[in-house]
């Protein structure tokens, strides 16, 4: 296996290689597995799907049905693992499995930043590889070429933070309002200040139906 089939294949189905990594057991690989190549989303991700079965059936949970369906695929295919980061516990490191790859980094608001796709970044899956892949050169930390930060002063209750978390009340109550209806049709509004977020293709469509899964509304005050 090389790294140009696994990606050609991902790509093949609306996905991208967003990273990978040698490494072994210590890094959370099964046994005899060398390498780790973790997948997210293609540029054009949401438009394949729309058309999937799962996209179409009216049941729960759409996009993680089909990343299982595809995923579990893509590795019969390629020979490799398959591992989801969902449907635990027992959860696999998606987190540190992203670090590691070093295409994907804390940001200044304290959620992982990609090279490509910003505050944007989401992971659908990963293959594990008995072999060791040749992997292609790593990206910068855009952040640290980034003066304006505007991800910092975007969330207009502060909501994000490196230093003090994640407040999701504040971040939930926000949403119930008038003024939060923009973060609930078209995404977050941090993660689309990212000047590299655009790099991730991500629709208003798409962001609208995972927030439709984040935010409950009854739930909060």
């Amino acid at each position: 296996m090389i790294y140009a089939a696994a990606l050609t294949a991902a790509q093949a189905c609306g996905l991208d290689i967003y990273g990978g990594f040698h490494g072994g057991a210590d890094d959370g690989l099964p046994a005899d597995h060398q390498t780790l190549l973790l997948l997210g989303p293609a540029p054009d991700f949401w438009a394949r799907v729309q058309q999937e079965p799962e996209l179409c059936d009216g049941l729960s949970d759409p996009i993680d049905r089909w990343s299982t369906r595809v995923i579990h695929a893509l590795a019969a295919q390629l020979n490799a693992m398959p591992f989801l980061p969902f449907g635990g516990p027992p959860y696999a490191p998606f987190l540190s499995w992203a670090m590691k790859t070093n295409r994907a980094w804390s940001s200044p608001v304290g959620m992982l930043v990609h090279d490509r796709a910003g505050l944007m970044v989401s992971y659908r899956g990963a293959l594990a590889f008995r072999g060791r892949l040749d992997l292609p050169p790593t990206g910068a930390k855009p952040c640290d070429t980034c003066a304006a930060k505007p991800c910092l002063s975007a969330c207009p209750v502060d909501a994000l933070s490196a230093d003090k978390g994640y407040n999701t009340e504040a971040c939930h109550v926000y949403l119930n309002s008038p003024a939060g209806q923009s973060c609930l049709s078209q995404g977050c509004i941090a993660r689309r200040a990212c000047p590299v977020s655009a790099g991730a293709n991500r629709s208003a469509a798409q962001s609208a139906h995972h927030m439709s899964y984040f935010h409950k509304p009854t739930a909060f005050p």
